[in-house]
């Protein structure tokens, strides 16, 4: 069994209460000549005389969009409602050996200037980092939810299905058609679903087509039969183009941004680095968006919880020099491209892909970071379009 645990999923769209969750204090594990991964004491000081750099200039404020939502439900991911303490033995074996291998094939997951891959290291504070922070939760432990394996039975993390030439599209039927592209959507009979075909969380569906760039995202996807399938909503993106979905979109994500850039993949941090921003959700959110986001799933009018579309970066003096290999990739990434909050759901979880090369051990290893570790950015001054997800 893995030790990992997946955040459970969609709920109603309203303001979801935040869990109670029991926090084990977990050591940081470190390669030995072995190979294996000893513990060690891990903190978030930096080395003596190197200290947490903020960039300097006015700090502006970012601008906030109001909900413009119905006031029908909308997706919106409810908090996970426990994180047991499990552990996989070193005798036990993946039971997702088989998972593809998804390389780019030249299609990267977002254009050059996407503001998924600008760096955002040096960029001023966000004038209500402190509360932001505060309200997703400074004491709670970062969670990778992905890796390889299987939690209570069932794969946990987002999978995707790359498509072959030629793939024919089926029809798809939505709940929030209002707000869903319309097709046509080439998803195979085979497509894999997040949480497997038997799972009850969001049950995304991510369908890359190298060949044409572009990504077919469901949420809460079901197949009905070999040419057709049922869901809440779903989108598709240009994966060469900057666009935007309309203002007050949803996606198959609460934020109404595509969820393929902001997956930690194996092929990624297999090389020991990730150049794009995360994937990452909170408890709770208020009812606004910040730029890059279109879409909220709150009714809260809170302004001390986060905004979808909010971007988290971990702080420049938590010292991630210890980690292995896997978690220093992802970790490397939050401190250089940050993560951009895209759903609500359980605090500090980390999305990335379901694929048997991770390594769960390694990966735990990012547990180890708290909230306090981060703080909000403000990029609003790297947008060049309200409508366009282009930055300077």
């Amino acid at each position: 069994m893995s030790n990992q645990h997946p955040s459970t999923h969609r709920r109603p769209r309203r303001a979801p209460s935040r869990t109670k969750v029991l926090l084990v204090a977990l050591p940081v594990v470190a390669a030995t000549a072995g190979g294996a991964y000893a513990f060690s004491a891990f903190g978030s000081e930096a080395p003596s005389g190197k200290q947490r750099t903020v960039a300097a200039g006015a700090e502006s404020t970012p601008t906030l969009v109001p909900s413009t939502a119905k006031p029908s439900a909308k997706p919106s991911t409810g908090p996970s409602t426990a994180e047991p303490q499990a552990t996989r033995s070193a005798a036990s074996k993946p039971k997702s050996a088989a998972t593809p291998q998804v390389s780019n094939g030249g299609c990267a997951v977002a254009p050059a200037d996407s503001i998924w891959r600008k760096k955002v290291n040096s960029l001023p504070v966000h004038p209500k980092s402190s509360a932001y922070v505060r309200s997703i939760g400074a004491s709670s432990h970062v969670h990778p939810d992905f890796g390889s394996g299987e939690w209570d039975g069932k794969p946990f993390g987002i999978p995707i299905t790359e498509l072959k030439p030629g793939q024919a599209p089926v029809s798809v039927s939505f709940d929030y058609a209002d707000e869903s592209d319309k097709g046509p959507y080439p998803i195979p009979p085979n497509a894999r679903i997040e949480g497997g075909p038997r799972g009850d969380g969001d049950r995304h569906v991510i369908a890359w087509d190298k060949s044409a760039c572009k990504v077919y995202e469901l949420y809460d996807a079901h197949r009905r039969s070999n040419r057709h399938w049922t869901a809440q909503s779903g989108a598709i993106f240009n994966l060469r183009s900057d666009e935007l979905r309309p203002q007050g979109w949803t996606s198959a994500d609460a934020a109404g941004l595509p969820i393929l850039p902001g997956l930690a993949r194996y092929d990624e941090a297999g090389t020991g680095t990730i150049n794009h921003a995360l994937r990452i959700t909170v408890p709770r959110s208020q009812s606004a968006h910040l730029w890059p986001a279109r879409h909220d799933a709150s009714d809260s009018s809170n302004r001390s919880l986060p905004p979808m579309g909010l971007r988290l970066r971990l702080k420049a003096s938590t010292n991630i020099s210890g980690l292995p290999p896997q978690a220093r990739a992802v970790a490397q990434a939050l401190k250089t491209y940050g993560a951009i909050v895209a759903d609500n759901g359980s605090a500090w979880y980390i999305s990335g892909t379901q694929d048997a090369r991770w390594n769960n051990e390694q990966l735990n290893a990012l547990k180890n970071l708290r909230g306090s570790d981060f703080e909000a950015v403000d990029v609003s001054r790297l947008q060049t379009s309200p409508n366009s997800g282009a930055a300077r």
